[in-house]
């Protein structure tokens, strides 16, 4: 029996699941954290990969290995391969008069979207190098090249040869702000409108092609392309044209399979490459299940105590409404926003009407990321509910009312993790699909009416929050 390792190394840890390569049967796994921050040295990574790897008993009897990693954050290194600075994450939104520059710049956002699929927001890997330009001139002018964190990690798996050896998939590169989904090659030249100067930047394996081999492992495992995180957790839920993903983790993500790119102006779609050689628009919020824990802390209380508050209350929270920018926007692109409740009495004045109110803010964001897919001719047909926010009752019970479609709920599990083992079998098998492994079983469809009240009052009172008429 082969055996392959997916590997998520997400915002707050690093998981690792050992599958069988044919039937994807779980063999065993393991994990380790990553400390806190939006800033965060690129070590800490590698270290808690290493534990998390002895955690799942390590890697002597697997072939092949995938990373599936967060998204757009900043590596950089100098000539000799050194981190140059700690790694700025996709949530760290110093850059954000960055990304408004960058977009002066190239003319415009339609211009940026024509170009690299999106336009430039505080999260996107280009923002973050105009940041590291005017604010550390001269760490900037040190940096030879920039890898993304899952880059990152398979080059350490491979033992750090030399630059020339780091790799890296399509549906990671799409998020960087310099390569195109479109026609699958790099912009250099807006690498070096950010940067200042060109820099080496990862090959960019196909969805199948293997890499270098891993010095961890008896074996020698062959090293996969890997995938951003929502591309790998589509690849472990098998998605397919129609079906859209909402994943409430720290960020909340709707995305979805297309057969064709999208080239979104406005910023809401990003227009990024899928795992298999497709493609998945997605629209990202900041603010996902940070929300549930802050009005858990609010009202004093524990998720699933938060959930009984929550579904207490009538939907629509008679009136009371919550724009949950609590951490800044990224769609919309609101960086320095702030979240506020809105109409509080004395009858809405209850933990109850609160915890609803948290709960319908959140949905209410991710349903403006339906609608902008919607807006981009995406189909819509299934959605599956995804994340740590989905093993909330209150969130699964009040979705369909929000969303306006019924609600699956695959069981828990590792989908990064799983979607990356899912591409190493694929790896290596050489096959021209990846294995057909069973699909995750659900714990429910989740079904009800929609109520257009909530989003409506929702719709009034996030101008007011942005201080617009």
């Amino acid at each position: 029996m082969a055996l392959v390792a997916g590997v998520d190394s997400s915002t707050q840890s690093c998981k690792v699941v050992v599958r069988d390569a044919a039937t994807g049967a779980l063999v065993r796994s393991g994990r380790a954290p990553h400390p806190d921050g939006t800033s965060v040295d690129p070590r800490h990574w590698w270290d808690a990969l290493l534990g998390a790897i002895d955690d799942a008993g390590g890697l002597d009897d697997v072939s092949a290995i995938s990373v599936g990693g967060q998204q757009h954050g900043m590596v950089v290194l100098d000539e000799h391969g050194e981190v140059i600075r700690d790694a700025l994450l996709w949530n760290d939104t110093r850059s954000a008069q960055a990304a408004l520059d960058l977009v002066d710049e190239l003319g415009g956002p339609q211009a940026w979207a024509d170009a690299v699929g999106s336009v430039p927001v505080a999260s996107l890997t280009v923002t973050k190098l105009r940041w590291l330009r005017d604010a550390e001139p001269a760490d900037a002018a040190r940096v030879a090249a920039v890898a993304l964190p899952h880059d990152w990690l398979t080059w350490r798996l491979a033992g750090s040869p030399g630059l020339d050896a780091l790799v890296t998939d399509r549906s990671d590169a799409s998020g960087t702000g310099y390569w195109s989904p479109t026609t699958g090659e790099y912009r250099h030249d807006l690498l070096e409108l950010a940067l200042g100067h060109d820099a080496l930047v990862p090959r960019v394996l196909g969805p199948s092609e293997a890499g270098p081999r891993s010095v961890v492992g008896a074996l020698s495992p062959v090293l996969g392309p890997g995938a951003g995180d929502n591309a790998a957790a589509a690849l472990a839920l098998g998605l397919g044209p129609g079906d859209v993903a909402v994943s409430i983790g720290t960020s909340g993500v709707v995305s979805a399979i297309s057969a064709r790119p999208t080239n979104d102006g406005s910023g809401l779609v990003a227009g990024f490459a899928d795992a298999t050689g497709a493609f998945l628009p997605l629209a990202c919020t900041l603010n996902a299940s940070r929300v549930l824990d802050a009005a858990g802390r609010v009202l004093g209380v524990g998720h699933d105590e938060l959930s009984e508050l929550a579904l207490s209350a009538p939907a629509g929270a008679d009136g009371l409404v919550l724009v949950p920018y609590l951490e800044g926007e990224r769609t919309p692109n609101e960086p320095d926003a702030t979240g506020s409740l809105h109409g509080l009495r004395l009858t809405t004045a209850t933990p109850a009407h609160v915890a609803r109110a948290h709960v319908e803010g959140m949905l209410c964001g991710l349903a403006g990321g339906i609608d902008a897919l919607v807006a981009q001719g995406v189909e819509v047909r299934r959605l599956f509910l995804v994340g740590g926010g989905a093993q909330s009752r209150a969130v699964r019970e009040i979705a369909p009312s929000v969303l306006g479609l019924d609600v699956h709920v695959p069981t828990a599990g590792e989908y990064v993790a799983d979607g990356a083992a899912r591409q190493a079998a694929w790896v290596l098998s050489g096959d021209d699909a990846p294995p057909a492994w069973t699909a995750a079983a659900e714990a429910g469809v989740f079904r009800g009416a929609p109520v257009p009240s909530v989003r409506e009052r929702y719709a009034v009172a996030r101008p007011l929050t942005l201080g617009r008429p």
